[in-house]
Protein backbone atom coordinates (compact mmCIF):
# COMPACT_ATOMS: atom_id res chain seq x y z
CA UNK A 1 0.00 0.00 0.00
CA UNK A 2 1.25 3.50 -0.79
CA UNK A 3 2.67 5.53 2.08
CA UNK A 4 0.50 8.55 1.38
CA UNK A 5 -2.31 9.95 -0.68
CA UNK A 6 -2.64 13.39 -2.20
CA UNK A 7 -6.22 14.50 -2.13
CA UNK A 8 -7.71 17.70 -3.46
CA UNK A 9 -9.34 18.83 -0.24
CA UNK A 10 -9.58 22.45 0.82
CA UNK A 11 -11.53 22.55 4.02
CA UNK A 12 -12.20 18.92 4.74
CA UNK A 13 -10.65 16.82 7.48
CA UNK A 14 -11.76 13.25 7.84
CA UNK A 15 -11.10 11.32 11.02
CA UNK A 16 -13.19 8.22 11.09
CA UNK A 17 -12.90 4.46 11.42
CA UNK A 18 -12.27 2.74 8.11
CA UNK A 19 -13.71 -0.68 7.60
CA UNK A 20 -12.75 -3.24 4.99
CA UNK A 21 -16.11 -2.72 3.34
CA UNK A 22 -15.63 1.04 3.11
CA UNK A 23 -12.31 0.81 1.27
CA UNK A 24 -11.56 -2.34 -0.62
CA UNK A 25 -7.87 -3.36 -0.97
CA UNK A 26 -5.78 -2.92 -2.94
CA UNK A 27 -6.23 0.79 -2.18
CA UNK A 28 -4.34 3.34 -4.24
CA UNK A 29 -3.90 7.07 -3.81
CA UNK A 30 -5.72 7.54 -7.11
CA UNK A 31 -8.67 5.23 -6.55
CA UNK A 32 -9.31 6.76 -3.16
CA UNK A 33 -9.26 10.26 -4.64
CA UNK A 34 -11.86 9.17 -7.19
CA UNK A 35 -13.96 7.69 -4.40
CA UNK A 36 -13.97 11.01 -2.58
CA UNK A 37 -14.83 12.92 -5.73
CA UNK A 38 -17.88 10.70 -6.17
CA UNK A 39 -18.93 11.76 -2.66
CA UNK A 40 -18.75 15.39 -3.74
CA UNK A 41 -15.59 16.17 -1.81
CA UNK A 42 -13.26 18.25 -3.88
CA UNK A 43 -9.82 19.87 -3.91
CA UNK A 44 -4.81 20.86 -1.01
CA UNK A 45 -4.17 18.67 1.97
CA UNK A 46 -1.78 15.80 2.50
CA UNK A 47 -3.30 12.59 3.71
CA UNK A 48 -2.11 9.15 4.68
CA UNK A 49 -3.54 5.86 5.72
CA UNK A 50 -2.88 4.65 9.25
CA UNK A 51 -5.11 1.66 9.97
CA UNK A 52 -7.72 1.61 11.36
CA UNK A 53 -8.06 5.40 11.02
CA UNK A 54 -7.90 7.48 7.86
CA UNK A 55 -6.52 10.90 8.67
CA UNK A 56 -6.11 13.92 6.42
CA UNK A 57 -3.75 16.60 7.60
CA UNK A 58 -2.64 15.46 11.06
CA UNK A 59 -1.94 12.09 12.63
CA UNK A 60 -3.35 12.93 16.04
CA UNK A 61 -0.42 11.28 17.77
CA UNK A 62 0.03 14.11 20.26
CA UNK A 63 3.79 14.21 19.79
CA UNK A 64 5.09 17.77 20.13
CA UNK A 65 8.66 17.58 18.83
CA UNK A 66 9.01 20.66 16.61
CA UNK A 67 11.60 19.90 13.95
CA UNK A 68 13.44 22.34 11.70
CA UNK A 69 15.49 21.06 8.77
CA UNK A 70 18.34 23.30 7.64
CA UNK A 71 18.91 22.51 3.98
CA UNK A 72 15.93 21.44 1.89
CA UNK A 73 17.78 19.68 -0.89
CA UNK A 74 16.96 16.11 -1.86
CA UNK A 75 17.71 14.55 1.53
CA UNK A 76 16.42 17.41 3.67
CA UNK A 77 13.18 17.48 1.70
CA UNK A 78 12.87 13.68 1.95
CA UNK A 79 13.14 13.68 5.74
CA UNK A 80 10.88 16.72 5.97
CA UNK A 81 8.25 15.05 3.84
CA UNK A 82 8.34 11.72 5.66
CA UNK A 83 8.23 13.37 9.10
CA UNK A 84 5.34 15.58 8.02
CA UNK A 85 3.40 12.54 6.81
CA UNK A 86 3.78 10.99 10.25
CA UNK A 87 2.11 14.05 11.79
CA UNK A 88 5.13 16.01 13.01
CA UNK A 89 5.45 19.78 13.17
CA UNK A 90 8.20 20.21 10.57
CA UNK A 91 9.78 23.20 8.84
CA UNK A 92 12.07 23.15 5.83
CA UNK A 93 14.56 26.01 5.54
CA UNK A 94 16.55 26.78 2.42
CA UNK A 95 18.00 29.77 0.56
CA UNK A 96 16.71 28.45 -2.80
CA UNK A 97 13.63 30.62 -3.11
CA UNK A 98 12.19 28.90 -6.18
CA UNK A 99 12.23 25.54 -4.38
CA UNK A 100 10.64 26.94 -1.22
CA UNK A 101 8.01 28.83 -3.21
CA UNK A 102 7.10 25.64 -5.09
CA UNK A 103 6.68 23.69 -1.85
CA UNK A 104 4.55 26.44 -0.33
CA UNK A 105 2.33 26.83 -3.37
CA UNK A 106 1.68 23.23 -4.40
CA UNK A 107 3.38 21.03 -1.80
CA UNK A 108 6.45 18.81 -1.99
CA UNK A 109 6.13 16.27 -4.77
CA UNK A 110 7.62 12.97 -3.62
CA UNK A 111 8.13 10.11 -6.05
CA UNK A 112 8.50 6.75 -4.36
CA UNK A 113 8.42 3.24 -5.81
CA UNK A 114 6.95 4.39 -9.10
CA UNK A 115 4.20 6.54 -7.61
CA UNK A 116 4.03 10.22 -6.76
CA UNK A 117 2.14 12.35 -4.28
CA UNK A 118 2.17 15.85 -2.84
CA UNK A 119 2.91 16.62 0.79
CA UNK A 120 2.10 19.98 2.30
CA UNK A 121 5.22 20.80 4.29
CA UNK A 122 5.95 24.06 6.08
CA UNK A 123 8.77 25.79 4.20
CA UNK A 124 10.53 29.14 4.45
CA UNK A 125 13.66 31.07 3.52
CA UNK A 126 13.44 33.02 6.81
CA UNK A 127 14.48 30.84 9.72
CA UNK A 128 13.76 33.60 12.24
CA UNK A 129 10.04 33.35 11.41
CA UNK A 130 9.71 29.81 12.80
CA UNK A 131 10.21 30.32 16.53
CA UNK A 132 12.00 27.91 18.86
CA UNK A 133 12.62 24.28 17.91
CA UNK A 134 13.07 21.00 19.75
CA UNK A 135 15.15 19.36 17.03
CA UNK A 136 17.28 20.98 14.32
CA UNK A 137 18.46 18.69 11.51
CA UNK A 138 21.35 19.71 9.28
CA UNK A 139 21.35 18.55 5.65
CA UNK A 140 23.29 21.46 4.14
CA UNK A 141 26.56 20.94 2.25
CA UNK A 142 29.57 20.65 4.53
CA UNK A 143 30.97 23.99 3.38
CA UNK A 144 27.64 25.64 4.32
CA UNK A 145 27.53 24.24 7.86
CA UNK A 146 29.06 27.21 9.64
CA UNK A 147 26.59 29.67 8.11
CA UNK A 148 23.65 27.30 8.69
CA UNK A 149 24.53 26.91 12.37
CA UNK A 150 24.82 30.68 12.75
CA UNK A 151 21.38 31.11 11.17
CA UNK A 152 19.89 28.33 13.32
CA UNK A 153 20.93 29.88 16.65
CA UNK A 154 17.66 31.80 16.65
CA UNK A 155 15.88 28.43 17.01
CA UNK A 156 17.76 27.40 20.14
CA UNK A 157 16.32 26.96 23.57
CA UNK A 158 18.04 25.24 26.49
CA UNK A 159 17.24 21.67 25.41
CA UNK A 160 17.23 22.04 21.62
CA UNK A 161 19.04 19.15 19.93
CA UNK A 162 21.20 19.88 16.87
CA UNK A 163 21.55 16.71 14.80
CA UNK A 164 23.79 16.43 11.75
CA UNK A 165 23.03 13.76 9.16
CA UNK A 166 25.39 15.29 6.60
CA UNK A 167 28.03 13.64 4.45
CA UNK A 168 31.72 13.79 5.22
CA UNK A 169 33.92 14.44 8.24
CA UNK A 170 33.97 17.31 10.70
CA UNK A 171 30.40 18.62 10.63
CA UNK A 172 29.77 18.00 14.32
CA UNK A 173 32.97 19.89 15.18
CA UNK A 174 31.75 22.91 13.23
CA UNK A 175 28.38 22.81 15.02
CA UNK A 176 29.98 22.44 18.44
CA UNK A 177 31.96 25.65 17.95
CA UNK A 178 28.72 27.65 18.04
CA UNK A 179 26.30 25.47 19.99
CA UNK A 180 28.35 23.46 22.47
CA UNK A 181 28.72 19.67 22.50
CA UNK A 182 25.97 19.09 25.09
CA UNK A 183 23.32 19.98 22.51
CA UNK A 184 24.88 18.18 19.52
CA UNK A 185 24.04 14.70 18.24
CA UNK A 186 25.82 12.95 15.37
CA UNK A 187 24.22 10.68 12.83
CA UNK A 188 24.43 8.99 9.44
CA UNK A 189 21.75 7.90 7.01
CA UNK A 190 21.88 5.55 4.05
CA UNK A 191 18.73 6.77 2.33
CA UNK A 192 19.12 8.10 -1.18
CA UNK A 193 17.14 10.88 -2.81
CA UNK A 194 17.33 12.84 -6.03
CA UNK A 195 16.23 16.42 -6.57
CA UNK A 196 14.24 16.52 -9.82
CA UNK A 197 13.36 20.22 -9.80
CA UNK A 198 11.87 22.90 -7.56
CA UNK A 199 9.56 21.20 -5.06
CA UNK A 200 10.08 17.75 -6.60
CA UNK A 201 12.20 14.85 -5.30
CA UNK A 202 12.50 11.11 -5.82
CA UNK A 203 13.11 8.66 -2.97
CA UNK A 204 15.58 6.41 -4.76
CA UNK A 205 17.21 4.33 -2.04
CA UNK A 206 16.33 2.89 1.35
CA UNK A 207 18.75 2.28 4.20
CA UNK A 208 19.28 2.51 7.94
CA UNK A 209 19.82 5.72 9.91
CA UNK A 210 22.03 5.73 13.01
CA UNK A 211 22.28 8.42 15.67
CA UNK A 212 24.55 8.72 18.68
CA UNK A 213 25.86 11.01 21.38
CA UNK A 214 29.34 12.42 20.84
CA UNK A 215 30.59 10.68 24.01
CA UNK A 216 28.98 7.32 23.15
CA UNK A 217 26.38 7.34 25.93
CA UNK A 218 22.82 6.18 25.30
CA UNK A 219 20.32 8.83 26.38
CA UNK A 220 16.58 9.34 26.55
CA UNK A 221 16.70 12.02 23.90
CA UNK A 222 18.28 9.61 21.43
CA UNK A 223 15.54 7.09 22.12
CA UNK A 224 12.88 9.76 21.58
CA UNK A 225 14.39 10.95 18.28
CA UNK A 226 14.72 7.37 17.06
CA UNK A 227 11.07 6.72 17.88
CA UNK A 228 9.98 9.82 15.98
CA UNK A 229 11.98 8.72 12.94
CA UNK A 230 10.67 5.16 13.08
CA UNK A 231 7.07 6.38 13.16
CA UNK A 232 7.91 8.17 9.92
CA UNK A 233 9.11 4.82 8.50
CA UNK A 234 12.74 5.96 8.74
CA UNK A 235 14.50 2.88 10.12
CA UNK A 236 16.69 4.25 12.94
CA UNK A 237 18.99 2.80 15.58
CA UNK A 238 20.82 4.36 18.52
CA UNK A 239 24.57 3.72 18.42
CA UNK A 240 27.28 3.92 21.06
CA UNK A 241 30.01 4.05 18.39
CA UNK A 242 28.62 6.68 16.06
CA UNK A 243 32.06 8.03 15.10
CA UNK A 244 32.98 4.64 13.63
CA UNK A 245 29.70 4.60 11.70
CA UNK A 246 30.50 8.02 10.26
CA UNK A 247 33.64 6.47 8.79
CA UNK A 248 31.62 3.53 7.46
CA UNK A 249 29.34 6.02 5.68
CA UNK A 250 32.43 7.90 4.50
CA UNK A 251 33.67 4.71 2.79
CA UNK A 252 30.40 4.65 0.83
CA UNK A 253 30.72 8.29 -0.18
CA UNK A 254 34.38 7.79 -1.11
CA UNK A 255 33.59 4.81 -3.29
CA UNK A 256 30.61 6.28 -5.12
CA UNK A 257 30.14 10.04 -5.03
CA UNK A 258 33.08 11.35 -7.03
CA UNK A 259 32.93 8.48 -9.51
CA UNK A 260 29.25 9.04 -10.23
CA UNK A 261 29.93 12.74 -10.64
CA UNK A 262 32.80 12.24 -13.07
CA UNK A 263 31.14 9.48 -15.11
CA UNK A 264 27.56 10.75 -15.10
CA UNK A 265 26.41 7.37 -13.74
CA UNK A 266 23.72 6.55 -11.22
CA UNK A 267 24.97 4.65 -8.16
CA UNK A 268 24.15 1.18 -9.43
CA UNK A 269 25.83 1.69 -12.78
CA UNK A 270 29.20 1.76 -11.04
CA UNK A 271 28.71 -1.97 -10.42
CA UNK A 272 28.10 -2.72 -14.09
CA UNK A 273 31.61 -2.00 -15.39
CA UNK A 274 34.89 -3.64 -14.29
CA UNK A 275 36.73 -0.33 -14.68
CA UNK A 276 34.56 1.55 -12.20
CA UNK A 277 34.51 -1.42 -9.83
CA UNK A 278 38.32 -1.41 -9.74
CA UNK A 279 38.38 2.32 -9.07
CA UNK A 280 35.76 1.97 -6.33
CA UNK A 281 37.78 -0.73 -4.60
CA UNK A 282 41.03 1.24 -4.84
CA UNK A 283 39.46 4.38 -3.39
CA UNK A 284 37.84 2.50 -0.51
CA UNK A 285 40.98 0.45 0.23
CA UNK A 286 43.04 3.61 0.67
CA UNK A 287 40.42 5.10 3.00
CA UNK A 288 40.25 1.89 5.03
CA UNK A 289 44.02 1.97 5.56
CA UNK A 290 43.80 5.53 6.88
CA UNK A 291 40.89 4.61 9.14
CA UNK A 292 42.79 1.64 10.59
CA UNK A 293 45.71 3.90 11.45
CA UNK A 294 43.30 6.24 13.23
CA UNK A 295 41.88 3.38 15.31
CA UNK A 296 38.47 3.29 13.64
CA UNK A 297 36.62 0.05 14.26
CA UNK A 298 34.53 -1.63 11.60
CA UNK A 299 33.13 -5.08 10.94
CA UNK A 300 33.50 -7.18 7.82
CA UNK A 301 34.80 -5.98 4.48
CA UNK A 302 33.98 -2.26 3.99
CA UNK A 303 34.05 -2.63 0.21
CA UNK A 304 31.34 -5.30 0.36
CA UNK A 305 29.20 -2.80 2.24
CA UNK A 306 29.87 -0.11 -0.35
CA UNK A 307 28.80 -2.47 -3.12
CA UNK A 308 25.64 -3.37 -1.20
CA UNK A 309 24.72 0.29 -0.77
CA UNK A 310 25.37 0.96 -4.46
CA UNK A 311 22.97 -1.85 -5.33
CA UNK A 312 20.35 -0.74 -2.79
CA UNK A 313 20.45 2.81 -4.19
CA UNK A 314 20.94 1.70 -7.79
CA UNK A 315 18.56 4.26 -9.28
CA UNK A 316 19.85 7.17 -7.22
CA UNK A 317 22.13 9.89 -8.51
CA UNK A 318 24.59 10.70 -5.71
CA UNK A 319 24.59 14.16 -4.15
CA UNK A 320 27.93 14.94 -5.77
CA UNK A 321 26.59 13.72 -9.08
CA UNK A 322 23.68 16.11 -8.69
CA UNK A 323 26.14 18.90 -7.88
CA UNK A 324 27.89 18.21 -11.17
CA UNK A 325 24.57 18.15 -12.99
CA UNK A 326 23.82 21.66 -11.73
CA UNK A 327 27.48 22.82 -11.98
CA UNK A 328 27.65 23.50 -8.25
CA UNK A 329 30.45 23.30 -5.72
CA UNK A 330 30.81 19.80 -4.25
CA UNK A 331 31.69 18.32 -0.86
CA UNK A 332 34.88 16.72 -2.17
CA UNK A 333 37.01 18.36 0.55
CA UNK A 334 34.99 16.59 3.27
CA UNK A 335 34.99 13.20 1.50
CA UNK A 336 37.90 12.04 -0.68
CA UNK A 337 39.74 15.25 0.17
CA UNK A 338 39.38 14.53 3.89
CA UNK A 339 41.10 11.17 3.38
CA UNK A 340 43.91 12.89 1.46
CA UNK A 341 44.35 15.35 4.34
CA UNK A 342 44.35 12.65 7.04
CA UNK A 343 46.72 10.48 5.01
CA UNK A 344 49.17 13.34 4.55
CA UNK A 345 49.40 13.78 8.33
CA UNK A 346 50.24 10.09 8.70
CA UNK A 347 52.56 9.83 5.73
CA UNK A 348 50.30 7.31 3.94
CA UNK A 349 50.17 7.50 0.12
CA UNK A 350 46.64 7.66 -1.28
CA UNK A 351 47.20 8.25 -5.01
CA UNK A 352 43.69 7.25 -6.13
CA UNK A 353 41.96 9.59 -3.70
CA UNK A 354 44.41 12.35 -4.55
CA UNK A 355 43.73 11.92 -8.26
CA UNK A 356 39.96 11.80 -7.87
CA UNK A 357 40.03 14.89 -5.63
CA UNK A 358 42.11 16.79 -8.18
CA UNK A 359 39.75 15.82 -11.00
CA UNK A 360 36.66 16.98 -9.11
CA UNK A 361 38.28 20.25 -8.09
CA UNK A 362 39.40 20.89 -11.67
CA UNK A 363 35.78 20.48 -12.78
CA UNK A 364 34.63 22.85 -10.03
CA UNK A 365 36.94 25.48 -11.49
CA UNK A 366 35.46 24.81 -14.89
CA UNK A 367 32.03 25.42 -13.35
CA UNK A 368 33.31 28.69 -11.89
CA UNK A 369 33.04 27.25 -8.35
CA UNK A 370 36.72 26.65 -7.58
Amino acid sequence: MSRFFYLNLKFFILIKPVTKTALTPPLSRYSFSVALEKKGLSPPLSCFFNQPVLICGYSGTGDKMKTVIMGAGAMGSLFGGLLTLSGRDVWLVDIWKEHIDAIRSRGLTLEEKGKAGNIHVNATTEVASIGKADLVLFFVKTYQTEKAVSDALVLQKEDTVFLTLQNGLGNEETICKRVGPRNVVLGVTNHGATLLGPGHIRHAGWGKTDIGELDGTETDRLTEIAQVFRKAEIETEVSSNIHDLVWAKLFVNIGMNALTALTGFKNGQLLDYPETLRLMEALVSEAVEVAKRKGVRFEGNPFDHVRAVAEATRQNRSSMGQDFDYKRRTEIDAINGAVVKEAARMGIPVPYNQAITDLVKANEKRFGQG
